[in-house]
Formats: C-alpha cells, structure tokens, sequence
C-alpha cells in the first residue's frame, strides 16, 4: 500500500513538473499578443462535452467552449464520426474552391437553417477560415454591390481583428467607420435604458443617416450584432432590430448581421436575428459553424453578388474536415432542437444569477438571451453615475442626463479577474468581456445538462462569494455555497 501511494504521488508530481515546464516553454517561446493563456494557465491534454483535463491531472468545466466555437461541446461522437469518414474515405482535404460531395451536403444542411426569406434568394461565399475573414469579405461583397464605401457599426461591437474589423469595433483604421450607440438598459448612452432608450438610439442612427451635415455620406452597409458578446453580452432589443431593417431597408443600405458568435443556437433560436423576425441582406458566420474546426463564410442576397472572379478569395476556403464537422454540428442541433433547449435552460439560468446579484452587491448586472450569459462586476461604494455615459457620442458627460438615481456603478475589472480566478480554483473555466474587462462570460456548449448547469452556478456563486468577501473584509474566508445555503 505504501510503496501504490508513493507512486500516485510520483506520477501525481510528475504531471504537474510537465505542466508547469510546458506553461514555461510557452512563456519564453510565444508572442507578447496571448491572451487566454494569461488568464488561464492551463494545459488541456483530454476533453469530452463540458469537461476538460489538464496535464496536471486537474479536471475543469468549460465555460468558454472555444469562445462559441463548441456547440456541442468537446469531442462530441457526432463530430468525430464524420471527420473519421472523411479521412477514411480518402477524400481530398484541401481542395481551393471546388465542388466536393462534403461542400455540398455542408451548404445544404446550411441553407436548411437559414432566417425565412433569405434561403430562398441566397449566395454563400467561403472565405479565410476565422470569423473576420468573413466580415472583411462582407464589406468588399457590400461596397462592390453599392459604389459606397463608408460602413456604419456599433458602440461596444468586436467584429475581428483585421484591419476592416477593428474599424468596426471602435478602433482606428483605414475604413471609414461611423459608429452609432446600441441601446442596452443597464448602460444606456442616453442615460435611460428601456424603450425609450432604444428609441433615441434609432433616432439618433436616422439624423446620422438623415441629416447632410451629419459629416456622413451614405454608407456601403451596417453591420451589428444581435447580442454584442465581446462587447460584454448586450441583447439588442427587438423592436430596435426590427427599426434598424426599416432603416436601412428604405435607404438601400445593406443590413450585415454578425452571427460569428450568437449563431448555431447560441441565443435560443438558430439564429440571433430570428428572435426579432429581422431578414438580413448579409450574414457573417463562423465559429460554431465548423464543428470545433476554422470555417467561415458569408451569406448574402443573391441581387449583391456583383463580385467577379476571384475578387475575394483564400487559400484554406475549401475544408473539408471543417465542413464535415460542421454539417454534423448544424444537423445534431437543428434536429434535436438544442436551440429550444438554450433558451429554456438560459432563461433559468439567468433567474438564478439575479438571485446571486440581489445578494451580493458587486454584481451590477446579469444579462443575456439563451447560454450567452454575462455578469458585470461593479465597484458598489463607489460614486454612481461615473461612467453612465461612457459611450455617449461625443464622450461629453453632460449631453445626456443621468437616471435619478445616479446610473450604474463604476465598472470592477479588478474583481471581474478575481472572479476569474476563483472559478479556476473551484475548477469552472470563465471568459471575461465588456468594458475594460469587467463582465464574466458563461458560452457553455449547448449540449449541458441540467446537473452540469447547476454544478457551473455553484461553482460560480462561491467564486463570487469569495471575492464579495474579500472586497468588504478581508480577513473573513468566504462562505461556500453548502454553508450559505445551510
């Protein structure tokens, strides 16, 4: 017995040395540029659904799911079987832009799922294979279409990282991008939140659009995301989507929907804009699409397909893995109606985060549409109001008034990461969003099960009770979810 348990902890400390050595490895080898590996020093060696294993032997439930790639989890069999077909097959991977039998069945299945009244009428391009391929695709596809070249995006929107992209998502680039504010109630740019916060917001895009001095010439598109999620998970309204297809709709603006993370079922229907009955004229798509592997593509009115031969393509637009993984994907949630399933098992999900916010004061905000969840952290003694309107227009916080009770709480990025890293300990991974970081992301895959469910709010209730403690008094432990509840 003796001689069994040393060699568990010999073989126990051997998997932690080749963790931390490859963690070091990684440390000294890769850009300055990582990103979760900083906030996550983990080292996943096996993973099935929810679960994942690290090399130290450490078992986590994944949160994250690829940030929305995974929809149906890790190494899902359906998944796996048809990437095993096609490799037994000896069906060419890499095959540029030619038809293949797999493309085929994958734009089928596709335009199954497609909104009403887009399927019918549509073109679909296969691009790079990462989600702002598709949206730099997009903005080529909408300019070439109308001799227009301005675009028109959203405060708070993350739409990729090339250079188009990033002038979408608020940063400078060679696109000429005029960005307009997105109605949200918890930080509304007006100070209001509500309907008639999101009634101004359409105002304010109709004077922009309206008004020749507005210094902003007809654009080429707009491009928005039904819920932003980088952004921080802000459900747009419905009423305000269906006033922005009005909008561009009766300006001849194509409409881009950015469905790269709301869709495959993500929100509680296939796709985000369906919640609001929105048909758009693009759609950008990505992530959950190809199965776990790089697939991106965009769909797109077929009175837009202006483009001449090779006026957007890519070397990696035909693979096959991807598009047989993703065909898999698309059918096992179409047919097993795990949208339905999001929005039921989100909707609870939600109600029991509002019950963890009305007892712990650092919760600001929870908020989301099906298993696209966000949790903002807020610093609850401090002066209210203070960044109320961060995202006005023109940055001038006198424009608009705040509510009377002084708006929302200064943002807690601090304790945002602190939750974090807490709900690593407690073995639950978490991504973080919204401003300076400041919202805790749930994307689990749309494969949990009502246990696991609970299991993630445990463990993120005690993750939170953890720091709450640690913020009012310091040298209290915190509680666990056992002894509150108790």
């Amino acid at each position: 017995m003796v001689e069994q348990a040393d060699g568990q902890a010999d073989a126990c400390a051997g998997a932690r040395g080749a963790h931390e050595g490859i963690l070091r490895r990684q440390s000294a080898r890769e850009s300055a540029a990582r990103t979760y590996a900083r906030s996550l020093p983990i080292v996943p060696v096996r993973a099935r659904g929810l679960t994942i294993e690290g090399a130290d032997g450490r078992r986590y439930l994944d949160c994250l799911s690829g940030a929305g790639t995974l929809a149906l989890g890790h190494n899902h069999p359906v998944v796996l079987e048809a990437i095993r077909k096609v490799l037994d097959s000896g069906a060419p991977l890499h095959v540029l832009d030619l038809a293949t039998p797999v493309k085929d069945a994958f734009i089928t299945e596709l335009f199954r799922t497609l909104p009403p009244g887009l399927a019918d009428h549509a073109r679909v391009q296969f691009c790079g294979p990462a989600g702002t391929d598709a949206v730099e695709a997009a903005f080529k596809l909408v300019r070439a279409a109308t001799g227009r070249t301005g675009m028109l995006a959203f405060a708070g929107a993350y739409h990729g990282m090339t250079a188009g992209s990033l002038g979408a998502s608020g940063h400078a680039a060679d696109v000429r991008v005029a960005r307009l504010p997105f109605p949200q109630d918890y930080r509304c740019p007006f100070g209001m939140g509500g309907d008639r916060g999101a009634e101004l917001a359409a105002r304010w895009t109709e004077s922009v659009l309206d008004d020749p001095k507005s210094g902003v010439p007809l654009p080429a598109g707009m491009i928005l995301e039904p819920v932003q999620g980088e952004g921080g998970v802000n459900p747009a309204p419905d009423a305000w989507m269906r006033r922005m297809r009005r909008i561009t709709e009766s300006r001849s603006i194509p409409l881009i929907a950015d469905e790269i993370q709301t869709g495959v079922g993500r929100t509680g229907t296939f796709w985000a804009v369906e919640h609001s009955g929105v048909t758009p004229d693009v759609m950008v798509l990505s992530k959950a699409i190809g199965g776990s592997l790089p697939l991106a593509v965009v769909v797109y009115r077929d009175d837009l397909d202006v483009w001449e031969p090779g006026a957007h393509a890519g070397t990696f637009r035909g693979n096959q893995l991807a598009m047989a993984a993703g065909t898999a994907t698309l059918a096992y949630v179409r047919e097993h109606g795990l949208a339905e399933r999001a929005g039921t098992l989100g909707a609870r999900m939600l109600t029991r985060l509002r019950g963890l916010a009305a007892e712990f004061p650092i919760i600001g905000d929870v908020r989301g549409r099906g298993l696209m969840i966000g949790v903002e952290l807020v610093e609850p003694g401090a002066q209210r109001g203070a960044e109320s309107t961060a995202d006005s227009i023109d940055g001038d916080p006198e424009v608009f008034p705040r509510p009377a009770d002084g708006g929302p709480c200064p943002v807690a990025p601090e304790l945002a990461a602190a939750v974090q890293r807490e709900c690593l300990r407690r073995g639950l991974i978490v991504e973080l969003g919204g401003r300076r970081a400041s919202v805790v992301r749930l994307l689990p895959p749309l494969t949990i099960s009502d246990e696991q469910a609970t299991a993630v709010l445990d463990r993120l209730a005690d993750a939170v009770a953890a720091v709450a403690r640690g913020h009012t008094d310091p040298g209290r432990p915190a509680a666990t979810h056992a002894e509150r509840a108790g």
